[in-house]
C-alpha cells in the first residue's frame, strides 16, 4: 500500500470507524483462530496479509497505538500460527506492542475497536484476554528467560508430550543485556526453545549495537546466499588430507563467515544454533525454516529480515520512530504534530538553550531519542548525544562514568523505564554522590499502555536515594528553572519528573526558585486547611480550594512543594500550622512525598507542643492500574479537582463530628 485506499466516509462519522467498518476484508471475515490460517494457499495468505494491513492501519486510526512494528510481523505470525499449535506451544512476544496481529489471528479482531481504550482491549499481550498470551510485556528484553523458564518447566513435566517454546524477539530488545544474560544461560542449559530474531534494523528508533550492525549488514549483500552456496560447494569437493586437510577446510569457512558478516558464530559460541537470515515476508520459506528449527534438541535463533512499517508509506518513511505510538490519525493523511506544547517539547527546548551555554552538558537516552525529545538536541551537538538502546542500566553507570570525569550527563527515560536501573541509580551514582542528572518524562498516571507504563514508583523510589534532589515541575516555565537548578548540583544527583500531555504554561509570577516551595495560594493567618500538591496536581489542588472557599466557605492554604527531596524547611513550618493537612500526588501513597511531608509537619507540632495535625494523603494504591484517559483514571483514584474537593470536605465534616460528640464549639466551618 502506499498510504492505503478506502471508501470515503459518510459525513458526520467518525472518520478512523467509519473507514474500519468500509473495509472489504473477504478474506480476514474467516479467521477466527489459528486454525483458519492452515486451510489458506500462499496466494490466500498474501492476500490476507493485505488485508490484515489495512485493518491494523484503520484501527489504530481510530483509537492510536503502536503501529509501525505491527505491520512488519504480519507474514511472520501467520508462519507462527500455522507451524505451531498455540496455546499449547508457547509463543512469547518481546516486545509486546509488536502482538496486534497474532491478537487478531487469535479471535481478538471484534475488539480492536476499543483497542487501549478503558476496560478495550490491551496494547500488549494479556493473559486475561486470551489462552494464547502467556507474559504481559512490554518491556523490552525479557522474552529469552521467560522462555528459558518456560521450557525448563516443559521438561520437567512427564508425559506432556513434545511442546515447542517459541520467542519472537526484535524490535531492538537484543540491545539489552538481559537479553545476552539469557542467551548466555540457554545455550548452557541446552534447553529446546526455537528463538525467533526479527531484525528490522529498529527498536523505537534505529537500532544501537554493533551485533545488529553486523547481523543487518547482511541486507546490504544480494550475492550473499548464492556465494555461500557457491562457496561451500567448492570447499566441500576439495580433497581432503588427513588431519590438516580438514582444519585447513574448517579455517577456510571460517574466513568465509567473517568475510561475508555471517552472525552465527556469536551465536554459537554461546551454545545457541544459528539459521538465516530469512525474508521475514516471505511465508512460504517462513514455515519450512520455522519447521526444520523445531526438530533441533537445544536452544536455536531462526535469523528473519523484516520491514517495519510495511505497506504504509507514512510508516515506511519515518526515518526515526516508524509511527512507533501514535495518536488518532486520518489513515490518509498521516498522523499530524499536535501545534500545543507538551512536557516532552518544553524539556526539548530548555534542554537545548542550556547545551547552547555549556559544553559539558551530554544528553543519554535508552534507544528512545524521539519519544524523549532527544531528536533536536542528537542534530544540535552529535558529539554530545549517547543513544545506548534498549540498556538502562548501562546507561544509567555510563552517566556516573561521565560526571566522574567531569562532564554533566542528563539521562533522559520514561519513568517507567527507570526503575530498570534503580541499583545503579542508588550505588553507581547516588553512592558516590555524582552529579548525573535524570529526566523523567510520562511520570505519573500515563493511561492507554495500561500498568506496565504507569510512573507511580519514581518519587517513592528516588526520594529514598541519599543525596538525590528530587524536582516536580507544576509548569513548562517551572521545568525551565528547575533543569537550570539541577545542573546546578554538583554534591550529588537530581531527577525531574513530568507528565505525558500538554504542559501548563503560566505567568512569571508562579514560578519558584531555587529548592524552595511557592504559596500558591495563602489562605491567610487563620486558614485551618493546607493542600500541598506535587507536580501537574498542583492545578487541580488550585481548583479545589477555590471551589471550597466558594462552596463550603473554607479558608485553604496551598502549596506547590516544586522540590519534594529535600522539602523546604520553610514551607514545612508554614503547612504545619494548619489543622487539617492533605497531601495530593500521583505517585504511589505509601512512601510518597505525603507520608514524608506528614512526618515531618508531625514532628515540627510535637516539638511546638501543638497536637497532631489531621493528615489526608492522596496517591495511587499499592495495585497495578488499568488502561484508561490519564483524566479518568485520576478522577477514579480521587486525584483530580473533584476528588481533592470530596476528600477535604469529608476530612471536615468528620472533624466537626467529632467536635460535637466532644461538645467543644471549635469548627472548621467559617
Amino acid at each position: 500500500m502506499s498510504g492505503i485506499s478506502t471508501i470515503p466516509p459518510r459525513p458526520g462519522t467518525n472518520v478512523g470507524a467509519e473507514r474500519r467498518y468500509c473495509l472489504k476484508l473477504m478474506l480476514l471475515d474467516g479467521v477466527s483462530s489459528p486454525t483458519d490460517l492452515r486451510s489458506l494457499d500462499p496466494g490466500q495468505l498474501n492476500a490476507l496479509a493485505t488485508e490484515v494491513r489495512e485493518f491494523i492501519v484503520t484501527a489504530v486510526a481510530a483509537t492510536g497505538g503502536h503501529l509501525g512494528s505491527n505491520l512488519g510481523v504480519v507474514e511472520l505470525t501467520f508462519a507462527l500460527h500455522r507451524v505451531f499449535d498455540s496455546p499449547r506451544d508457547i509463543l512469547l512476544w518481546d516486545t509486546g506492542h509488536q502482538a496486534y496481529v497474532h491478537k487478531i489471528v487469535t479471535g481478538r479482531k471484534e475488539q480492536f475497536a476499543n483497542l487501549r481504550q478503558p476496560g478495550g482491549l490491551s496494547g500488549y499481550p494479556n493473559r486475561v484476554e486470551s489462552d494464547h498470551d502467556w507474559i504481559e510485556n512490554s518491556h523490552a528484553s525479557t522474552v529469552l528467560s521467560y522462555a528459558h523458564g518456560l521450557a525448563e518447566a516443559v521438561k520437567a513435566s512427564s508425559g506432556s508430550g513434545r511442546r515447542h517454546v517459541v520467542a519472537v524477539i526484535g524490535d531492538g530488545s537484543m540491545t539489552g543485556g538481559m537479553a545476552y544474560e539469557a542467551l548466555n544461560n540457554l545455550g548452557h542449559s541446552n534447553s529446546r526453545v526455537v528463538i525467533v530474531l526479527n531484525d528490522n534494523g529498529r527498536s523505537y528508533a534505529p537500532t544501537v549495537s554493533n551485533l545488529t550492525k553486523t547481523v543487518s549488514r547482511i541486507r546490504t549483500k544480494p550475492m550473499y546466499h548464492r556465494g555461500k552456496k557457491r562457496s561451500e560447494a567448492i570447499i566441500n569437493n576439495l580433497p581432503l588430507v588427513g588431519g590438516l586437510g580438514r582444519r585447513t577446510v574448517k579455517g577456510v569457512k571460517a574466513a568465509l563467515r567473517e568475510i561475508v558478516g555471517e552472525p552465527h558464530a556469536f551465536f554459537e559460541a554461546l551454545g545457541v544454533r544459528y539459521v538465516g537470515p530469512v525474508d521475514g515476508h516471505d511465508i512460504v520459506l517462513l514455515e519450512e525454516t520455522l519447521r526444520n528449527a523445531a526438530t533441533y534438541d537445544g536452544a536455536i535463533v531462526v535469523h528473519v529480515l523484516t520491514d517495519k512499517g510495511k505497506g504504509y508509506s507514512f510508516a515506511e518513511h519515518d526515518d526515526e520512530k516508524n509511527l512507533h505510538d501514535v495518536k488518532i490519525f486520518d489513515p490518509i493523511t498521516g498522523p499530524v504534530t499536535t501545534e500545543a506544547k507538551d512536557w516532552t517539547a518544553a524539556f526539548t527546548d530548555s534542554l537545548l538553550q542550556i547545551a547552547s551555554e555549556r559544553s559539558d552538558v551530554h544528553a543519554i537516552t535508552a534507544a528512545m531519542p524521539g519519544p524523549t525529545g532527544l531528536l533536536p538536541f542528537q542534530a544540535a551537538h552529535p558529539e554530545r548525544f549517547h543513544d545506548v538502546g534498549i540498556a538502562e542500566q548501562h546507561g544509567v553507570t555510563m552517566a556516573a562514568g561521565m560526571a566522574m570525569g567531569g562532564l554533566r550527563p542528563v539521562v533522559a527515560l520514561y519513568s517507567t523505564f527507570l526503575t530498570r536501573a534503580f541499583d545503579q541509580v542508588n550505588l553507581d551514582v547516588g553512592l558516590h554522590a555524582l552529579p548525573v542528572v535524570f529526566a523523567l518524562d510520562r511520570a505519573g498516571i500515563t493511561g492507554d499502555d495500561g500498568p506496565s507504563h504507569h510512573g507511580v514508583l519514581d518519587m517513592a523510589l528516588l526520594t529514598k536515594v541519599p543525596g538525590m534532589t528530587v524536582f516536580a515541575p507544576s509548569s513548562a516555565q517551572e521545568l525551565d528553572v528547575m533543569l537550570r537548578e539541577a545542573l546546578a548540583i554538583t554534591t550529588g544527583p537530581s531527577s525531574l519528573r513530568y507528565p505525558k500531555g500538554i504542559a501548563r504554561q503560566v505567568s512569571a509570577d508562579a514560578v519558584g526558585t531555587g529548592l524552595f516551595g511557592r504559596k500558591a495560594i495563602d489562605g491567610g493567618t487563620d486558614a485551618d486547611v493546607c493542600i500541598v500538591a506535587v507536580g501537574k496536581l498542583l492545578e487541580f489542588a488550585e481548583d479545589a480550594a477555590n471551589a471550597l472557599r466558594r462552596e463550603r466557605g473554607l479558608k485553604v492554604t496551598v502549596w506547590d512543594p516544586r522540590v519534594v527531596a529535600p522539602l523546604d524547611v520553610e514551607m514545612l513550618h508554614d503547612v504545619a500550622r494548619h489543622r487539617l493537612v492533605v497531601t495530593v500526588e500521583d505517585g504511589m501513597k505509601e512512601g510518597g512525598v505525603g507520608e514524608m511531608l506528614m512526618d515531618a509537619v508531625q514532628a515540627i507540632r510535637l516539638n511546638e507542643g501543638k497536637p497532631p495535625v489531621i493528615p489526608v494523603i492522596l496517591g495511587t494504591p499499592v495495585r497495578f492500574i488499568a488502561q484508561g484517559r490519564p483524566a479518568q483514571i485520576l478522577a477514579e483514584l480521587g486525584l483530580d479537582s473533584a476528588g481533592i474537593f470530596t476528600a477535604v470536605t469529608k476530612a471536615v465534616a468528620a472533624i466537626d463530628a467529632n467536635r460535637d460528640t466532644e461538645r467543644h464549639p471549635e469548627s472548621l466551618r467559617r
